[in-house]
């Protein structure tokens, strides 16, 4: 049986799940209809023009998990940030996990989808929010909506500024030949309200997963939302992240993704503006090596005067790896003094790897300043014999200049702890040791 068909057909098991009174279940019906009529994309539409899933999906994935994991600590610290203390809410096999999470907080709404779905404290934040900006024409949006069930909730009240980074970590233990999870997080950052936001997917053992994850983020008026993406998989892992971004008047919101891992991953991320003097920054780095495969697809779709975006995406590719940007910056007439910067700079260190790049402007409005620029090349020849001259050995001097291509992004992190985290990271793919006091 196809993925497409397993699928349709276990949602009518997990449908009986449903009380078919509620409106999530008029929801989820839509949504997975929605998916039968569309299936999974292929490379025949444009947004998935240089993506094809169909070696991801030949595999014969479990959609529910038929094991109660359990895992230590020790064996997964490593994947923490446990250079500082944080919020950790942990999933394994897409089960909240209470021995690995820590949620005690004060005056901060951290609890799981499952409690949002059925507990009536939660309905008003639930209609008000949930399912609102995802794009609900998108067809792995739409499956991961009729199945969604579990995930991180965070509902940071009017001006509160949290006092720690909150980890979300998604463990896959492999228990299964073959895991399909599909996480579901709604993330609601109030008025003046200030939090950071990790998150990252894990794979324990190199038995296929597919991750189908949704993200819904709003950034009410002054808020300031940092959120980073760590994707350091095993090779047998494929992510597809779809996050969705609504800001408000004079939010500040911030999206860090770091890419080194994985088999396939593919990145939507996208803005909102529903307010005017907003400020959004999406950035990111990717290190991809054999025959990994990373696309990113961005969208910043400005609909008020007055606001700003800034895009910085770095990819540097190895071996026979594939990095595709398609980012596209969308202006509409109303949004006047609009000022959006997009840059795209790739290093190919092979003759094998490949780069697809797909910048894009729509503007309609008359007053703004909008550029965009991508780059593809090598490393500078001349620099690298600058280097060795000085007595700089050629790998060390190499791994140097790849360093100082991704600095731009690296030094954008806010939280030094995880600056130093994602230079260790850097180091590693390199194959180097870079010589920093970390």
């Amino acid at each position: 049986m196809e993925l497409k068909e397993k699928l349709i057909s276990s949602f009518m098991a997990f449908e009986g799940q449903i009380d078919v009174n509620s409106d999530l279940y008029d929801v989820r019906t839509t949504a997975i209809k929605n998916f039968e009529l569309k299936g999974f994309p292929s490379k025949k539409e444009e947004a998935w023009k240089y993506t094809s899933l169909n070696a991801v999906l030949k595999h014969d994935f479990t959609v529910f998990p038929k094991y109660d994991s359990a895992i230590e600590f020790k064996d997964v610290k490593k994947y923490f940030l446990h250079e500082i203390d944080t919020y950790k809410v942990i999933f394994i096999d897409g089960k909240y996990s209470s021995f690995l999470s820590q949620t005690t907080h004060e005056g901060l709404d951290v609890c799981l989808m499952s409690s949002a779905f059925t507990k009536p404290k939660y309905k008003m934040v639930m209609d008000t929010y949930f399912n609102q900006i995802a794009n609900k024409d998108e067809t792995l949006t739409s499956l991961n909506t009729a199945f969604a069930a579990e995930g991180a909730y965070i509902n940071v009240p009017k001006s509160k500024v949290v006092d720690k980074p909150i980890e979300i970590i998604y463990f896959s233990t492999g228990q299964e030949n073959a895991l399909m999870v599909q996480p579901r997080n709604l993330i609601v950052v109030g008025e003046n309200a200030h939090v950071q936001i990790i998150e990252r997917h894990q794979s324990l053992n190199e038995n296929p997963v597919l991750t189908n994850a949704v993200t819904e983020v709003f950034a009410q008026k002054r808020a300031i939302v940092d959120y980073y993406k760590i994707q350091n998989d095993l090779g047998s892992a494929n992510l597809i992240d779809n996050t969705y971004i609504a800001q408000k008047q004079e939010s500040h919101v911030s999206v860090h993704t770091f890419s080194f891992g994985g088999n396939v991953t593919r990145n939507n991320l996208n803005f909102y503006h529903q307010g005017e003097r907003i400020d959004s920054t999406l950035k990111g780095i990717t290190i991809i090596g054999r025959k990994q495969h990373v696309d990113h697809y961005t969208l910043v779709h400005h609909a008020q005067p007055n606001c700003e975006s800034h895009q910085n995406y770095k990819c540097i590719v190895n071996d026979s790896a594939t990095g595709v940007f398609n980012g596209k910056i969308f202006v509409e007439k109303e949004a006047q003094k609009t000022d959006a910067f997009q840059q795209n700079n790739n290093i190919l260190l092979s003759e094998k790897a490949v780069i697809n790049a797909k910048p894009q402007l729509e503007i309609f409005a008359d007053d703004v300043k909008c550029s965009h620029g991508c780059t593809i090349g090598q490393l500078d020849e001349s620099a690298m014999f600058y280097m060795q001259q000085r007595g700089i050995p050629k790998k060390e001097a190499k791994a140097l200049l790849m360093y100082a291509f991704s600095n731009e992004v690296i030094e954008s992190i806010k939280i030094p702890e995880l600056k130093q985290r994602i230079t260790q990271i850097i180091a590693q793919k390199l194959g180097v040791n870079l010589g920093f006091d970390l």
